[in-house]
């Protein structure tokens, strides 16, 4: 099992596949990635050599991922919420960001249904 970045990768899978694991990671990353070490992306993990995991794990550092990516995710939606602007508020109050309607769907932002009692006459 190859170990990039601080990520077990997988060996049974492609290349191309096995870099996604890796957040901020992709397709067209991983493609570009393997391109870059002169790597055919459709062979598996477990037959990489030690010359090319030391090329792709070469590629991986220039670029911005796991949890140094995390933490600048993080502090973009604090930025957002301390200027108190649009989509602040809206992750502030755990609502979606983009414009969607509340009214009926939205479960995955809201979360499980609060129902409330009806009043008794």
């Amino acid at each position: 099992m190859a170990r990039i970045a601080g990520i077990d990768i997988p060996k049974n899978k492609r290349g191309v596949i096995a870099l996604t694991y890796i957040f901020g990671i992709g397709r067209s990353r991983a493609k570009e990635i393997l391109e870059t070490a002169n790597i055919d992306e459709s062979i598996k993990v477990q037959d990489w050599t030690d010359d090319q995991i030391a090329a792709i794990r070469e590629q991986v550092g220039t670029y911005t991922i796991e949890g140094e990516l995390r933490s600048e995710v993080q502090l973009s939606i604090k930025r957002l919420m301390d200027i108190g602007c649009q989509r602040g508020i809206r992750h502030r109050l755990g609502l979606p960001l983009r414009g969607q309607r509340t009214k009926n769907n939205s479960r995955t932002r809201k979360g499980k249904r609060k129902t409330v009692a009806n009043k008794k006459k």
